[in-house]
């Protein structure tokens, strides 16, 4: 059974030094397979907006645990709409 997981990482802006979230998402075959089809998908400072694609400072990088994620599929914007 496959199961997809969110990586999310953070680390400081090269601009304004506030904090850039960058993530990416993996795929698991099984519990003990390794993650592949791993895709970026990408990552932007909180504070000012600019999308820094990686850490420059070494060490710096704070990596949070995998987050098990489901896949959900896009809402039809015209059944989103009210009246």
């Amino acid at each position: 059974m496959k199961t997809k997981y969110l990586h999310l990482s953070a680390y400081a802006c090269d601009q304004c030094a506030g904090p850039v979230v960058a993530g990416s998402t993996a795929v698991r075959e099984n519990e003990i397979s390794n993650e592949t089809d791993v895709q970026d998908v990408g990552a932007i400072c909180l504070s000012c907006g600019y999308r820094q694609s990686q850490a420059t400072e070494p060490g710096l990088t704070r990596s949070f645990p995998p987050v098990r994620w489901e896949s959900v599929k896009a809402v039809d914007a015209s059944l989103s709409r009210s009246g």
